[in-house]
């Protein structure tokens, strides 16, 4: 059903408990929701629910599919680690794929190479990560290298380190030693974090605890969408910036409040490889 009609098909799915709200719009290049119908749809009280709307589109530049998303505060991210996952498992339901198998999504951040396993867990080759500082994009000052690695920046009346890589979406990863909220106050943090000035485009904000040097703990803060439970894009930028400043390997578990998912930076390729799961919930018709 068109928007215009009053009535949209939906699918409900998450990743870790980052939950979407997915749209088949497989026969039409343009988005059968306005970004506010789609906002609307993503309040908890008043519509369905969701950290944000994910449209299944025709592919474009040669890809199988194209995903784009409205997040729950109706702006539009250029990628979706969770989601992407939960986009390739619904196309996949869609056709009726039993098989495991990997396709190409088109995305604003470039194309996205999900393959669903065998065991229905989900890997994604999510490309290189950007870590030249007027691309993250970040105005901070970085080292002879390009990069801001552990630099020192003022949030919320309070000294951190900031590292800071993009996926085709920016990430400021600070270490702490204790993501307890009485001690972190997030809720306060997070906000300042991703309308500071030092990030032009704002910014996801990752909180991180290390285990261990192959397992890694995180609170985010979502550009447009608050504290989620989980964000792919997230977990792979942080175990980037955990390489970097020498704190972890590889290769690591990332725990977010919503479970795990397993993280692979490759040396051979600069390429990283997310793995986690993403569940249908239920399917519907919606009013907009």
């Amino acid at each position: 059903p068109r928007a215009g009609m009053g009535k949209v098909a939906f699918s409900k799915y998450h990743g870790l408990g980052n939950d979407f709200i997915l749209i088949d719009n497989r026969a039409s290049s343009n988005l059968l929701l306005t970004s506010d119908q789609a906002a609307k749809l993503c309040d908890r009280n008043f519509g369905i629910g969701g950290d944000g709307v994910i449209f299944a589109l025709p592919g474009e530049q040669g890809a199988d599919y194209t995903m784009r998303i409205i997040n729950s505060d109706g702006s539009e991210p250029e990628m979706c680690g969770n989601g992407i996952r939960c986009m390739a498992k619904f196309v996949a339901d869609l056709e009726g794929r039993a098989d495991p198998g990997a396709m190409t999504i088109h995305t604003l951040a470039g194309r996205i190479i999900p393959e669903i396993k065998s065991d229905g867990m989900i890997t994604v080759d999510m490309g290189e990560p950007i870590l030249e500082s007027a691309k993250v994009p970040t105005t901070l000052e970085p080292g002879a290298d390009g990069r801001v690695v552990e630099a020192p920046i003022t949030v919320a009346g309070k000294d951190w380190k900031v590292t800071c890589v993009s996926m085709g979406n920016p990430h400021a990863i600070v270490f702490v030693d204790d993501l307890d909220e009485k001690v972190l106050n997030m809720a306060t943090v997070g906000p300042q974090f991703e309308t500071h000035p030092a990030f032009p485009a704002k910014t996801n904000t990752e909180f991180v605890q290390v285990l261990s040097d192959t397992h890694l703990k995180m609170r985010v803060w979502e550009r447009g969408a608050g504290p989620t439970l989980a964000c792919g894009t997230g977990a792979c930028a942080l175990t980037v910036a955990a390489v970097l400043a020498g704190k972890a390997s590889r290769a690591c578990t990332v725990t977010l409040p919503g479970g795990d998912l397993f993280i692979e930076w490759r040396e051979s390729d600069n390429k990283i490889f997310m793995s986690g799961p993403a569940d249908f919930v239920f399917a519907g018709e919606a009013h907009v």
